[in-house]
This record gives C-alpha cells, structure tokens and sequence, in this order.
C-alpha cells in the first residue's frame, strides 16, 4: 500500500462466491457507483466467482450456487483443514448424485485453492487502501478464506466486511473471531463505507454508527440517516462486464442484471424472516426512477434481463412501473418478489410489462399456520396466486415451510388435504424451518416452546467448535418440539416429492394440468391425475354458470345472490362435489374454482 501523501486513495471491492455467476453484484455496484458520485477516489470491483465458475464449469456452478451448503463446505475444507472429513460429507449430501459422480471434492478444493491464488497474483492488491468483502447468502467462508490469503500477503492492507451476513450481533462475533477482519459495517452501506474510506484517507478522525473497528476509534453520537434512494446513480456494472469477457471469452451469455427497487419490505411481520435485520426505514423509488434506470442500464449494457433484488415490491409503484414500461415496446424479462395477490388486473398488468418469473412468500396451506407465521394471508389467497399465475403465463416459484415449531397436527392434516388440491399449479419447494438471527421468532422463544438456541448441525459441519461458542450465526437450530416437527412433517415432505414428480413426468408441460374450454352453453374441464387416466368433466346450463362466477375468490352470498332461482342447500351441494372432485376450493364462506381457461 503506497502511502503517498499525492496518491489518490484506492479501494477494491470483492464479491466472492457463490453470487450467480451470470448475475453481477448489485451490492458492488451500487457502492462503486456512490463513492466515485462523492469522491474522487478510485473504486474497482471484482467478481472472483466468475474464475470459479469458469473452473467447474457453467452447469455445475449454479448447483453448487444454489444448494445452500455445498459451496461453502468447499471453502471450510480451505479455511479449517482439518473439518474435511466433515465438509466432504455436507458437499456430497448437498448435491445431486449426477454430480456426484461427476466430481471429487477433493481434487474441487484444491483447484478452487489454486483459483484464489491465480485471483491474489492477478489481482496486484498493493494498489489498494483497503479492500471491501461483501457477503450476503453463501458467501461468508469464501471471503473469510480470501481474507485470510490477503491479510497474509498484504499484512497492512485494510479489510473489510459488509453485507446482509454481517448484522448485528453476528458482524461483531466475526470481528472477534478472525483477524484477518479490521472493520465491519453494519447496516446500510453507502454512507457508512464513504465515511470509513474518508477516515482511512485522513479526511476524518471520527466514524459513524454501524462501522464496527478492531481498534477504539472515536465515534459520531448522531445516527446516520437512511439515504433517500430515489437519489442514488446508477449501479455500475461496467468491471463485471469486463472480467466476464476475461473469464469467458469463448462462451457468450446475457447477464441478468439486478436492480433495487426498494429497501426493506413493507410487510415485514413474517415471524421466521430475517431478512430484513440490515435495513432499517422501508424506502422504495419512484416509478419513473425505476423506468429510468431500467432503460438506461438496458441501453448501457445491452440487457432485456432484470431481476428486482427486492423482498417485496412495492405494489402502488410496480403497479404504475408496468403499466408504463409494457408501452416502451421493449421485450423486456422481469423476476420479482411479491406479495400474494388475488387482484387478475394487476398480474395481467405486471405481465404485460414484462413480469414472467415470481418468487411468492406461500409458505403454508394452512391458514391457521399463516396465521403463526404472520403472513396476513389464507390458504384461500395462497391458491388464487398459484391459479392466476398458471392463468396468465408466470412462473411461479415459492416455499413451504416444514417442520415449523408448535404446528399442530391439524395444521397438518389441513395441509395435506390443501396439497391436492394445489396438485394441477406449479409445485413449492419443501424448504425445512431454521431459526434466523435476528427474527421475530428468535426474538421471541418462549411463543414457539423454544427453550433453547443451539448450532444448526450444518454449520457444525462447516465450523470448529470453538466457533460455536464464541460467533453468533445467522442460521441456528433449537431445543423444543422440533423433533415432534420432524416427525409430524413426513407424509408432507412425501407428498411434495410426489408433487414435484407429477409435474416432472407431464407430457405436455404447456398445457395446465387443470384447465376448461367453455362452449358457451356448457363447459369441458379437463383434469390431469398423478398416475392415473386423465379425466373430463362436463358442466352444463347453470353448473357451468355458477363454475364460471368464481373464477377468483368470491363469497357464497355473492354467487347466491346471482342465481336466486338456486337454493342455498343445492348451491352448497353442488360446491361440495366440486370440491370433491378438487374442481373447486372453498375456505370460510369463499369459494375458487380451480380450472385455468384453456387457449
């Protein structure tokens, strides 16, 4: 590190893996782009995870990206050499077993050593004043490691640890856990990091709040305000550009480039989310902001491939950024995170606008259940978003949580009963309850009959025990009910499995595995069956009527009320054999029919 009193004061950035490899870091971007509006400093983001996944290979990669575990077992076999054993164990049970056969996790570490040592070389860090490590979800033992390898070559070289894994209590017990570590911010980034570069620069000899030293450093009393984000520039995605022509440069792909259209989320109630524990202040962009930048980072990079990094959008505000965006005649491709709806204008807008992947907080078929999660939604709404999105041509993506602790056993048997009938829609992810730091429920224990937090027997696995007792995780485990959990849960986890492989096994994947064709006078529903002959249903005069008035949630009054001449005991009859025939769903007083229009 050059002290010259003329050098102008250097920062690099380092995003590790296991960001998507076709996805740059909006987390460096929008720091890079902040600090070079405010300063004059020079700021250079890097994306080892691009020589990564250039390493294993494109197809491989994001398995390992996305298996949640296995690519940070590869990075503890670096870090704690002696948990091999352990970490070879957790890779080979995260990944499939096609790609089992395909890799030897030892031969994979070793060559992810030499990867890191290739990066270090090429990467001439003695240019710089600090070096900043943003980690978010897979991320923490790579930049731990790259830490490690970094304080070693460049002892007096400033590091630093950021991002949604470092919050709170967990971001302290790093600093005092691993020396290669000097500061950590906490919290938004921006400010915070401009702050610190400044007092690196001796521009300052006071920091702000969030910034957390490994040396006593005088702090400002005043908290930092939440920045107003309409005002943020743009992210700066031209390094990522560069090392991906560095990386790839006989294999040509289009980017998904990741946008910010809000800060928090506005529901934020749900009792098992932590993911919320960095923000504070709910903040969202205007429509035409978001238009903008949408259009400008289009045109800059040459991208129709977006993805909101948002928890939840902002409905008010998508709802105008669609509608507007579907008349600039753009083919553009949209992944969002939302919020349940039952509202078909606002789907067909945001589908319209481009919208084609959601992610949905489904969570449970259990309204009861809900209810403990405080999603402040029903099964009924849960169902109604799984149809319309078959409905108007979005992929729906979501969870069911299992193993959730004080679920009862009719909590249970309602969601097994609800699985059939969400059999014709898009299958959920089993995803298995894990306390999250700094959740409502981690907050709150004794609500959950949790009596105790222990380690999670993954990160047993991927850390030394001293580490168990000296860090706070971000994921943990817990003594209560959850082996009564486990065992309750069964026969869900068996069904989802047999969810998955029914669609899995569709010949027709393009058709819905429950749709209708109406004939005006009557109606043909035509119903898919796991393993089983597919059936058609024919509804004439007024059964087809009736079908067809609930073709989202409507209460029974409502549809009594359309056809007086139908008592209320035949109308019920005939909803109960729909709902038997699971043609029909119905849940305090509402009733859904099920069948998306076949074109």
């Amino acid at each position: 590190m050059d002290s010259s009193s003329n050098k102008v004061f250097a920062l690099a950035l380092c995003s590790m893996p296991w960001a998507i490899f076709n996805r740059p870091s909006v987390q460096l971007a929008s720091l890079q782009s902040y600090l070079q509006q405010k300063t004059a400093y020079r700021v250079d983001s890097f994306h080892p995870y691009l020589g990564i996944a250039a390493l294993i290979g494109t197809d491989v990669y994001p398995e390992i990206a996305l298996s949640g575990w296995a690519g940070e077992a590869l990075f503890s076999a670096l870090l704690y050499p002696e948990k091999k054993k352990d970490t070879a164990k957790l890779f080979h049970s995260s990944i499939s077993a096609s790609t089992r056969k395909r890799i030897n996790f030892n031969t994979l570490v070793d060559e992810i050593e030499q990867q890191c040592q290739c990066w270090l070389n090429a990467a001439r860090l003695e240019q710089y004043d600090c070096i900043g490590f943003s980690i978010c979800f897979n991320q923490l033992l790579p930049s731990l490691y790259m830490a490690k390898l970094v304080k070693k070559r460049h002892p007096n070289l400033p590091i630093l640890f950021g991002g949604s894994s470092c919050s709170g209590e967990v971001g302290e017990s790093l600093l005092k856990e691993y020396k290669q570590i000097d500061y950590i911010i906490d919290g938004e980034g921006e400010e915070r990091l401009l702050t610190l570069c400044r007092f690196l620069d001796n521009k300052t000899a006071t920091l702000v709040d969030g910034i957390i030293c490994r040396r006593p450093t005088t702090h400002a009393k005043q908290p930092l305000e939440p920045l107003e984000i309409n005002d943020l520039p743009f992210p700066d995605y031209s390094d990522y550009f560069k090392e991906t022509q560095q990386a790839f440069p006989l294999h040509t792909f289009i980017p998904l480039l990741p946008v910010e259209f809000s800060r928090g989320c506005w529901w934020n109630k749900c009792t098992f989310c932590n993911l919320n524990v960095q923000w504070h202040n709910y903040r969202y962009k205007s429509s035409d902001r978001m238009i903008h930048e949408i259009m400008a980072l289009s045109q800059k990079y040459e991208s129709l491939h977006f993805t909101f990094t948002d928890n939840a959008l902002p409905p008010r505000e998508a709802d105008q950024f669609f509608a507007e965006i579907a008349k600039k005649a753009v083919d553009f491709d949209f992944f969002a995170e939302i919020r349940g709806t039952s509202k078909v204008d606002r789907l067909k807008n945001y589908r319209s606008g481009g919208l084609t992947t959601i992610q949905v907080g489904i969570e449970a078929l259990s309204t009861s259940l809900l209810k403990k999660m405080a999603k402040g939604n029903s099964t009924m709404d849960n169902i109604a978003m799984m149809k319309l999105c078959t409905e108007q041509g979005i992929k729906m993506e979501g969870n069911l949580i299992l193993d959730f602790p004080t679920t009862s056993m009719a909590e249970i048997n309602e969601t097994i009963d609800n699985l059939a009938y969400v059999q014709p829609f898009a299958p959920l992810e089993a995803a298995t309850f894990f306390l999250g730091y700094g959740s409502p429920i981690y907050k709150n224990l004794q609500d959950y009959s949790i009596r105790s937090i222990v380690p999670h027997a993954k990160t047993k696995m991927l850390f030394p025990k001293k580490c168990h007792n000296s860090m706070t995780m971000l994921i943990s485990s817990y003594r209560g009910d959850k082996s009564i959990q486990q065992q309750r849960w069964k026969p869900v986890r068996k069904l989802i499995a047999a969810w998955l492989l029914f669609h899995k096994n569709r010949e027709n994947k393009s058709r819905p595995a429950l749709s209708y064709r109406d004939g005006q006078q009557f109606l043909i529903i035509r119903q898919e069956q796991a393993g089983k002959a597919t059936l058609h249903h024919r509804l004439r005069g007024l059964s087809r009527k009736i079908y067809l008035a609930a073709l989202i949630p409507t209460k029974l009054s409502s549809i009594q009320d359309l056809f007086p001449q139908v008592s209320i005991n035949a109308l019920e009859q005939f909803i109960d054999e729909m709902c038997s025939k699971r043609l029909m769903f119905q849940e305090s007083g509402r009733i859904l029919s099920l069948a998306v229009q076949q074109h």
